[in-house]
């Protein structure tokens, strides 16, 4: 194991968290209404559901796991489902008392983190994909001594992407423009998460019935 190629996991696990996606629109809404404090919280439980993943993918690698195709056709349903509700929950939001929309996730940051993290049906393809291409670095294949490093490197650019994305998502400037525009961004978001949430289950579904 060089320095090298855990510089590389390292940086595989910044660009894993940078990609926008469904959790970086929950983050921003987190973090420029509630403060960065709820948005770390989300993004804490979010990186135990990346890490469960990471683990399995390595499992398979080295060979001490089988996880069959089915399995992850079910985890994009859901996915799908979890995020078409908290898509629906969203896109009727109104403002409360103090004229302010609540967030996806504001309510229990960890609990939404953790789901989020969980049910993403992306993570486990990503991971298997990133640890093999990791592995050709070490001659196609891997030992329990190499995983565990891939893993530190993984898990460390994962926590420094999300210390990124926590950053400058809390930003004076992006949480004015969070606040000026709050209840048409959250159902804005809300739309893509019911639209991203639709495609993930029927493309499960469809997988399903072919199997």
């Amino acid at each position: 194991m060089t320095l090298w190629l855990f510089l590389e996991a390292v940086v595989a696990g910044i660009i894993y968290v940078i990609v926008p996606g469904p959790a970086t629109l929950a983050v921003l809404g987190l973090s420029a209404s509630h403060g960065r404090g709820r948005a770390a919280l989300f993004l804490a439980a979010h990186f135990a559901g990346d890490v469960v993943w990471s683990v399995l993918a390595l499992a398979a690698l080295l060979g001490a796991s089988r996880l069959g195709p089915e399995l992850f056709h079910l985890l994009g349903l859901a996915c799908g489902g979890y995020l078409i509700y908290v898509g629906v929950q969203a896109i009727r939001t109104r403002r409360g008392a103090g004229g302010a929309a609540e967030a996806v996730g504001a309510a229990s940051p960890l609990r939404t983190g953790l789901l989020f993290g969980l049910t993403n049906p992306k993570a486990y393809p990503f991971a298997l994909a990133m640890f093999g291409a990791l592995a050709v670095e070490v001659g196609g294949g891997i030992a329990l001594r190499e995983a565990v490093f891939l893993l530190i490197g993984t898990s460390l650019g994962i926590a420094m992407g999300g210390f990124f994305t926590i950053y400058w998502t809390g930003l004076a400037p992006i949480s004015r423009l969070f606040g000026r525009f709050r209840v048409g961004l959250v159902r804005a978001a809300g739309v893509l998460f019911v639209l991203i949430g639709a495609k993930t289950a029927w493309d499960a579904a469809a997988a399903l019935r072919r199997g």
